[in-house]
């Protein structure tokens, strides 16, 4: 099986679990499951999500064989907070992983105990970016040995989480002559000029790629015949490195890509307007292994939205941001929350007044800010995209509906005071349910925290950890 080099990672908390134990004869009519994960993968770049430019047919059929979610969310958008709160079903402050590169709280418990409580194997293939190792306390499958994983024990339910590389930096997967530069879509929050297209090219190549890497796994499951009882779920982390997407609280960043398949009990070719987080996933996980809810999550069920019992889940959903272990971050912190409801969007930049950073900036890693910057000397729409992405102010409130890419500032209208005084409210109540400081919480993880940016260079996929 030719699958890519990859790495995964995953959290979870030590709270009481009211899972039952494991019996061969009960188990044996558990639902398996198999989840694929890209890595920095905006949603809207896939074929089944709109895009008239990914190159995505295995993930369009499978969206075609379950349900693809239109409003999921992940509640930070950077890779091992994103990673940790779907493994725990805790949001990334309150399991103490909120910066990049962190760890959960010790005794923080995640899918791998709540599931092999039920009686599963809990498996991962791919990118690892978690920790401590007693928080996840996967079984590591090499690419090699899926199929055997798969396989081994009929009798005995499995779990195997797989995450790709792709579409993370650098952009070396796949084949970028598949996409003509010219004809591609270049989305208003970017700048259009040749450095972009080109870099967009790479990008939807790596996208394909991973197509055909869920495409793989899909066929694992049919030849092994385990295909009528496996859960699939394909889902695309957060939105990619560009400006606007990874590091933001805008949908770009949070809103997220999600299909699942369970034959039979999914109905084949649906959608859903409910409103879900990462969060919400180990609960549903459990829901459908006959499992009891789990006190202390933050998630909850959408079981009865994936049979089809009902379209509404949560009301709200929330976002939070730290430039605390990235890459060139701002030094000083530059906290960043949001609520979303399904028509609205209100942010909080709690340090606006200084400048945003990261490794884009600084490394300019995907080959053409520096042509922005430069741009912007004489274009003043070149100049008011560098300006916005590094200079924010303290609230955004934005018409989701109207304005989907989140371009027209609308916190200033006295109009929308009332409204945005409510969502400031719930905000606020969310972040101290979580213990959430904002500024305060986000300067509590030292400086030795921040990433230096690397030389230029070319560095191994296996390596890259950002």
């Amino acid at each position: 099986m030719k699958l890519k080099t990859l790495r995964i990672f995953a959290a979870v908390l030590i709270l009481p679990t009211s899972c039952a134990t494991f019996s061969p004869a009960a188990d044996a009519t558990k639902p398996n499951v198999l989840l694929t994960m890209a890595d920095d993968l905006t949603f809207n770049s896939l074929g089944c999500y709109g895009s008239k430019d990914g190159i995505t047919p295995n993930i369009d059929r499978l969206a075609g064989e379950g349900m693809l979610f239109r409003r999921a969310f992940t509640a930070t958008a950077m890779c091992a907070p994103t990673r940790q709160q779907l493994y725990t079903g805790i949001f990334p402050v309150r399991n103490g992983a909120y910066p990049n590169h962190s760890k959960v709280k010790p005794g923080t418990k995640s899918i791998v105990h709540y599931l092999r409580d039920l009686g599963y194997r809990v498996g991962i293939c791919g990118k690892k970016h978690f920790g401590p190792p007693d928080s996840f306390p996967f079984e590591t499958i090499s690419q090699a040995k899926i199929a055997e994983f798969i396989g081994r024990d009929k009798d005995q339910p499995f779990c195997l989480i797989y995450t790709s590389h792709s579409p993370h930096l650098p952009w070396s997967a796949g084949d970028p002559s598949r996409y003509d530069p010219d004809k591609l879509t270049v989305p208003p929050y970017l700048y259009d000029n040749e450095e972009t297209r080109k870099a967009l090219c790479k990008y939807f190549a790596e996208v394909t790629d991973f197509d055909r890497e869920v495409g793989e796994c899909m066929k694992l499951v049919k030849d092994a015949g385990v295909e009528d009882n496996t859960i699939f779920i394909c889902t695309t982390e957060q939105g990619a490195q560009f400006p606007h997407g990874k590091w933001t609280c805008y949908d770009i960043g949070l809103h997220v890509g999600l299909i699942i398949r369970w034959p039979d009990r999914v109905k084949a070719g649906s959608e859903s307007n409910a409103m879900v987080q990462y969060v919400d996933i180990v609960p549903t996980l459990i829901a459908a292994a006959g499992g009891k809810p789990v006190e202390g999550l933050d998630g909850r069920s959408f079981l009865p939205v994936l049979l089809g019992k009902t379209d509404k889940h949560a009301d709200v959903v929330y976002g939070v941001h730290t430039t605390r272990g990235i890459i060139a971050g701002t030094p000083e912190g530059y906290p960043i929350r949001s609520i979303r409801t399904g028509t609205h969007k209100y942010i909080m930049n709690l340090n606006h007044e200084a400048p945003f950073h990261n490794v884009l900036i600084r490394g300019d890693s995907g080959g053409y800010w520096r042509s922005w910057v430069e741009a912007a000397k004489t274009d003043p729409k070149a100049a008011k995209l560098v300006k916005w992405y590094q200079h924010r102010p303290a609230e955004e409130l934005y018409d989701i509906v109207k304005d989907p890419y989140e371009l027209n500032n609308l916190a200033g209208d006295p109009a929308n005071r009332e409204l945005m005084d409510g969502l400031r409210k719930k905000l606020e109540a969310w972040m101290d349910q979580q213990g959430d400081k904002g500024l305060e919480t986000e300067l509590k993880r030292a400086p030795k925290d921040q990433k230096k940016p690397k030389k230029p260079g070319r560095k191994k996929r296996s390596e890259e950890k950002e």
